[in-house]
């Protein structure tokens, strides 16, 4: 069992940028894929990026340009960072992990999730 710890939600102003954290603090990330979804009021939940065990990243559709994706296996953590935040990425934003290669936006394959850190970007 992989317990999943996000960090790093809150209100933002649009514009800002925010860097939301992924741990694990009972299991070794370094051997999973790590993805970030997210999820706003009455909408499917949508890849973000993901970056596999060998620190390849892939991003999708959602945020396109305006997210990174990195890990840090010496802190056996995860990031996401956003930029130029608009109103509608409000959202609740989670990570999941899997040792999986492919898919790697179908939260379908994902075992593993986070509780979730709310995103709220607003004037």
């Amino acid at each position: 069992q992989v317990q999943l710890v996000e960090s790093g939600g809150g209100l933002v102003h649009p514009g800002d940028s925010l860097r939301l954290s992924c741990s694990a603090p009972t299991s070794r990330l370094e051997y999973y894929t790590i993805a970030w979804f997210r999820q706003a009021p009455g909408k499917e939940r949508e890849g973000v990026p993901a970056i596999s065990a060998s620190d390849s990243p892939w991003y999708g559709d959602s945020m396109k340009g305006r997210n990174t994706v990195a890990r840090d296996n010496t802190k056996n953590a995860a990031y996401l960072n956003l930029y130029g935040l608009k109103p509608e990425d409000t959202a609740i934003y989670y990570c999941a992990a899997d040792t999986l290669d492919f898919g790697l936006m179908n939260p379908a394959n994902y075992k593993y999730w986070g509780q979730g850190a709310q995103v709220t970007v607003s004037s």
